[in-house]
């Protein structure tokens, strides 16, 4: 349940919100929806990929961090992320009304005491705050940009469906399936003004990010196997 309320430097002037990274907190994602701007980060450390929105159907761009449900190979608890961070996971309980920043009073995240405080004794924006609002003025006109990117690539034909196969140390496999990357062949057959039409729309430097981002799968099904190895000497350790 949410409790969605307008943010008021009066009526929330004792409010503080754990921004840390945390399972606790839903940072626990495998695949995370992002924007265009994002795309320069994102593709040295994640896959980004496109799938489909269980309920509307329409596709979006997501970078994977993990390969289960619930699992961020990325995720440290009570430790700072040392890879860049997804904006939809650092926007924590906020989020925007019309013009307004609003916040889910009933986000975990949200306390009376502990955390980052929302405001000063003036009741203007502390610095987290500030950087909240920074946040979310990139993040909703971004979420746009990225639907119109979409529906381009959606249009030349270019989206194609993608199955990964990974196995691990531990004798496990993953099929992932439900994931869809740019269709490499369709693009090199695409006209001559297509192409033009993409690269001075900034679309053929965002699309070679995600063809690039791909190479991030097997580091991240390392990463998975490092977690495993921990996990396996840590059991063998507690039996000894």
């Amino acid at each position: 349940m949410t409790n969605i309320a307008i943010l008021n430097s009066q009526t929330h002037r004792s409010l503080h919100v754990q921004a840390h990274a945390s399972s606790r907190y839903g940072d626990n994602q495998h695949f995370v929806a992002v924007v265009l701007r994002e795309f320069p980060l994102l593709a040295v450390h994640y896959p980004i990929m496109f799938s489909k929105d269980a309920d509307t159907g329409a596709f979006y761009c997501g970078a994977v961090l993990g390969f289960d449900a619930g699992e961020n190979l990325f995720l440290s608890e009570g430790k700072i992320p040392d890879v860049y961070r997804p904006l939809n996971l650092q926007r924590g309980p906020f989020y925007t009304a019309g013009n307004e920043l609003a916040i889910d009073l009933d986000n975990p995240r949200v306390s009376q005491s502990e955390g980052e405080l929302l405001f000063d004794d003036k009741g203007e924006p502390t610095p987290y705050l500030q950087s909240i609002i920074a946040l979310m003025r990139e993040l909703k006109p971004g979420i746009e940009m990225t639907k119109a990117f979409v529906e381009t690539l959606m249009k030349l034909k270019l989206v194609e469906p993608i199955d990964i196969n990974v196995g691990f140390d531990d004798g496990t496999t993953r099929d992932l399936q439900g994931l869809y990357t740019v269709n490499q062949d369709a693009l090199r057959a695409l006209p001559d003004a297509a192409i033009v039409d993409l690269f001075r729309r900034g679309y053929l430097h965002l699309i070679s990010l995600i063809i690039a981002s791909l190479k991030q799968v097997p580091v991240l099904a390392q990463r998975k196997n490092r977690q495993i190895l921990q996990a396996t000497e840590s059991l063998a350790g507690n039996l000894g």
